[in-house]
């Protein structure tokens, strides 16, 4: 038996067998719903209305995470209920993954062009009953001594395409290995792809100039089974259908980006002839489909960390037919290759000074170089940069507030697309704490204490957008539980930091540089991070922000055979640092969760 779920006003409709949850139906109709704990009930990022019909009742889960307002109102976690009966759901805005803000953005760095494949103009005569020659010993002759045809989904489309491009045209080729033939005129295309726990961004690159021709972002479609990449593993862990089904979900998303950036500029899929990937050690293992079982308990050893290349076709990639894939080295278990990639591009093993290079995300990677020295660490953050957790979070979509001020006891507010406010996104949740802060309502051990409080159920909180200003008509507040969530993440990271300075026996002070990278970090305000201690306190003219470096790496990479090398190099060189294993670790954490002096 099955029932019918009709998902509004997504405008989504299908089945869900019996037994199955509204997050399952979800899942198998693509409707993105958020599910920050892969599905577990514990996060509450799933939530739900329902319209119409029946689902299974209230548990101590949902009665945990849903106030008991909301439950009168219908609202439940699609997580845990299961349909009894055909059901029409409506799904809150700040409920789904889809139509976010993403970053592709960057820094540009300019490198001799000197991509891992060639092309050159070959020109063969017709076969006739003359000349017998087979297709591939007339490809091979107009390509040279040195060209092999090996690739068998090449030699199967070449004896067409020659035909129909009147037997001259363009041969792109990999080493001695023929990887595509083309007509003369279409185009010669690199892919380079960061992704991440979150977000896609996805380049088209020219190979003859090393321009960008189109840069696309997109949610990584994962994100269904779990916000947080261990309950991606643990999922992808359970048997081979199931890691099948993670590395397929994204897969397609991938296809789907890359059809649509190449469709943007006139040109097909087809036409990229090399592909080069980066992600966090988790991604890169869920995209290979290997083992991850390891990778999710201590002491978090990848299976893989040297640099991967393979044809793109094997892991379910629709590029040119012979086209290769190159995947840049791992550090370590959570570590991984866009790390490696943002060193790349931010140039940070040529540098003498003291930099620290922080990619803030749902996992947090930072880099300081000192005397020549290179040490990276990784901070479990969590997802609260990202809204996950917090009572109004929500990503970064029309709607959500991304900047707050208060003046004079009056709190001032910008959404994304200037749209009604439905919740709060990272950098407007970092500008509350600081403002709060600020304004001597959060004393420094985080705990709301000045005017303009309320308590409902329980709880103190701020509100930011009243009922009438809200575009669900409730009013967005941020709560006591969600500053410990704040606390919590910028612990995390001020924590490693301090690590790494204490490492390599300097303070933040001896700092020449602090680079700031990835999404979240290109659009938070910067003083507001210093004053809730997120950063060292340093001038703001030591820091910058390079958005997504990762993807410049990625970008190098596919346009240059050097930088592929030196991304090797690099990725030897840096001291990986266990930060659980720092000294007096939980004490130093302790202490980094406390907010400095207003």
């Amino acid at each position: 038996m099955s029932y019918t779920i009709d998902f509004q006003p997504v405008g989504r409709r299908g089945s869900c067998p019996e037994g199955g949850t509204l997050l399952d139906a979800a899942r198998a109709l693509g409707v993105d719903l958020a599910s920050v704990c892969g599905g577990y009930g514990t996060c509450g990022s799933c939530k739900v209305q329902i319209v119409a019909g029946q689902v299974s009742p209230v548990g101590p889960r949902e009665e945990g995470e849903l106030s008991a307002a909301e439950l009168a109102q219908g609202y439940r976690l699609a997580c845990l209920a299961e349909p009894l009966s055909d059901c029409t759901v409506h799904v809150p805005p700040e409920s789904l993954t889809a139509l976010q803000r993403t970053q592709v953005e960057g820094l540009e760095v300019e490198v001799e062009i000197e991509p891992s494949v060639v092309r050159y103009a070959v020109h063969m005569a017709k076969p006739t009953l003359k000349d017998l020659r087979s297709d591939d010993e007339r490809l091979l002759e107009a390509a040279g001594p040195d060209a092999v045809l090996t690739d068998l989904e090449v030699a199967r489309l070449a004896s067409t395409e020659l035909r129909q491009m009147g037997w001259q045209g363009h041969v792109t080729q990999r080493d001695r290995e023929i990887v595509h033939v083309a007509p003369h005129g279409a185009p010669w295309l690199g892919l380079a792809v960061d992704i991440g726990t979150t977000k896609i961004a996805a380049y088209i690159v020219d190979l003859a100039t090393g321009q960008t021709r189109v840069a696309r972002g997109a949610m990584n479609p994962q994100i269904a089974y779990g916000e947080d990449v261990v309950a991606r593993l643990v999922y992808a862990n359970k048997g081979s259908d199931e890691a099948a089904q993670m590395q397929a979900r994204l897969t397609d998303g991938l296809n789907q980006v890359v059809e649509e950036a190449c469709a943007e500029i006139g040109a097909q899929s087809t036409d990229i002839v090399d592909a080069v990937v980066v992600g966090n050690t988790a991604i890169h293992h869920l995209l290979l489909r290997l083992p991850v079982g390891q990778l999710a308990a201590a002491p978090y050893v990848p299976a893989v960390r040297g640099a991967v290349d393979i044809k793109a076709r094997d892991i379910g990639l629709q590029l040119a037919p012979g086209a290769y894939v190159y995947l840049l080295p791992n550090i370590a278990g959570y570590v991984g290759a866009d790390h490696v990639a943002m060193l790349l591009a931010t140039g940070l093993a040529e540098r003498e000074d003291t930099v620290l290079a922080i990619d803030i995300g749902t996992n947090t990677e930072i880099c300081l170089t000192h005397q020549g020295q290179m040490a990276s660490l990784s901070c479990a953050s969590g997802p609260a940069f990202e809204g996950a957790h917090i009572k109004f979070g929500m990503r970064a979509a029309p709607g959500a507030i991304e900047r707050v001020r208060i003046a004079d006891h009056h709190i001032e507010y910008k959404t994304i697309g200037d749209q009604p406010p439905v919740g709060l996104c990272g950098s407007g949740i970092l500008d509350v704490v600081a403002e709060l802060r600020r304004t001597k309502v959060l004393d420094a051990s985080g705990r709301l204490v000045g005017p303009g409080i309320r308590q409902i159920e329980g709880e103190r909180e701020v509100v930011i957008a009243g009922e009438g200003e809200a575009a669900n008509g409730r009013a967005i507040t941020v709560t006591q539980k969600d500053i410990r969530e704040i606390q919590l993440a910028k612990g995390a990271i001020r924590s490693g930091i301090e690590a790494l300075l204490r490492d390599a026996g300097i303070t933040a002070g001896d700092l020449d540089q602090v680079i700031i990278a990835g999404a979240f970090g290109t659009y938070i305000d910067v003083e507001s991070a210093n004053r809730i201690g997120l950063l060292p306190s340093l001038p703001l003219e030591r820091v910058s922000q390079v958005g997504n470096a990762a993807g410049m790496g990625a970008r190098l990479a596919v346009i240059s055979l050097a930088h592929r090398l030196q991304a090797q190099a690099v990725a030897q060189r840096v001291r990986y640092i266990e930060l659980a294993r720092s000294p007096q670790f939980a004490r130093n954490y302790a202490e980094a969760m406390r907010f400095p002096n207003a």
